[in-house]
């Protein structure tokens, strides 16, 4: 008898296994979204790197100069 409760105690139900797989579900589209954030991320770095580096000290004096 002592196993039949430890069975019908400790054994997850049908609602809470369908809650677990669908956490996971959600986590793993979770994961999948903070990936493309990132490759977005590092590709916005990128770009952001590469304009930088033709930026002259001359190209900001003009800015500074135009918005006065």
């Amino acid at each position: 008898m002592a196993k039949a409760l430890i069975g019908f105690i400790g054994g997850p139900t049908s609602s809470q296994l369908r809650d677990t797989a669908q956490m996971r579900r959600r986590i793993a589209d979770l994961e999948a979204e903070i990936l493309r954030l990132k490759v977005e991320n590092d590709g916005l770095l990128q770009t952001l790197r590469e304009r930088v580096d033709h930026v002259t000290a001359s190209d900001l004096v003009e800015h500074v100069a135009g918005h006065r």
